[in-house]
């Protein structure tokens, strides 16, 4: 079995999983980050323990998915947007000399795009890219069949980049695709576009409510975050030339609301024949999605994985 920690900006999840993406035990609790790395990682440590305590079969290693931006080999986390405070944290020595076991960490877009490559939506395909919506924003990218990182494990940044002159101050600039497409991001959005309706203290899910509700003011800030995450996906359509774009988080919670607008900007910005060789669609794993991706770290550079995703057969690694 692997020991799975998907460590996010607003919850940590530990679970029990086997190679095949099969979930046998699950617990999480608040990150909380404020707080500090060293309180969140005795908790987190706390939790894998039970975990481990527990574990109907030996766990062989442990696997690790969060935010970047990340030193993947050294697994050493360089202050996440959403972990503010957690600057050059050597998380994998540490979990290595607490638990003693193989420990290997990856980047949560590149592990959403793992996941789904091996067990979801992007099963069969070579050229997919994930984008996790949750408390920040980014992507993974599965290329002629294999994982990108980039240079230096910087792939998949997408969050950084600004995609408007002006908007909400997310990931260090205002304008950027968190700003618009991350949970933290559309809230701000909608309280500057509305602060008598939405307070600092909303949440996405109420603006979503206020849309099934007909409320117009939900209507234009999901109109406003859809127009320019569509932009941000066309670029990616005319760059990558992907057959899969797979929406995680926010993109699977509140896909009815987004989606018309940003399909509406795919087809108007992106070259015509690279949108009909691309179909954007909600993660396969659903909700299960970041449980599965704490697997993949061990799974992809342990060399662990049962299947080849593009191939459908055992893995002789």
């Amino acid at each position: 079995m692997i020991l799975g920690l998907d460590i996010g900006g607003t919850k940590t999840a530990v679970v029990l999983g086997t190679r095949d993406g099969a979930i046998r035990w699950r617990k999480e609790f608040p990150t909380a980050p404020q707080r500090g790395f060293q309180k969140v990682f005795s908790e987190l440590s706390n939790v894998a323990r039970e975990a481990l305590n527990g574990a109907p079969k030996s766990v062989v290693a442990i696997s690790v998915s969060i935010g970047g931006p990340l030193d993947v080999e050294r697994g050493i986390i360089y202050s996440p947007p959403n972990l503010p405070g957690w600057d050059a944290i050597p998380l994998k020595d540490m979990l290595a000399g607490e638990f003693s076991l193989p420990v290997y960490v990856e980047h949560d877009g590149n592990a959403g795009a793992l996941a789904e490559w091996y067990f979801g939506a992007g099963k069969g395909f070579s050229h997919v890219v994930f984008i996790t919506m949750g408390t920040g924003f980014g992507a993974g990218f599965i290329l002629n069949g294999r994982l990108y990182r980039g240079a230096n494990d910087l792939a998949g940044e997408m969050g950084h980049i600004r995609i408007a002159e002006n908007g909400p101050l997310c990931y260090g600039k205002s304008g950027s695709l968190e700003g618009f497409g991350s949970g933290t991001g559309i809230m701000k959005l909608a309280h500057h576009l509305f602060p008598g309706k939405w307070d600092a203290s909303a949440t996405v899910a109420d603006v979503y409510r206020s849309w099934q509700a007909g409320s117009p003011e939900a209507r234009q800030v999901f109109e406003q975050s859809g127009f320019w995450l569509g932009r941000g996906l066309a670029l990616l359509i005319d760059t990558l030339n992907p057959q899969r774009i797979i929406l995680g988080g926010l993109g699977m919670r509140v896909n009815d609301a987004l989606m018309p607008f940003v399909q509406a900007v795919v087809q108007d910005e992106a070259l015509p024949a690279a949108v009909l060789a691309c179909e954007i669609v909600p993660a396969g794993l659903g909700e299960s999605i970041g449980d599965v991706a704490s697997l993949c770290a061990a799974l992809d550079q342990g060399g662990l994985a049962v299947y080849k995703s593009t191939q459908g057969k055992v893995d002789g690694r």
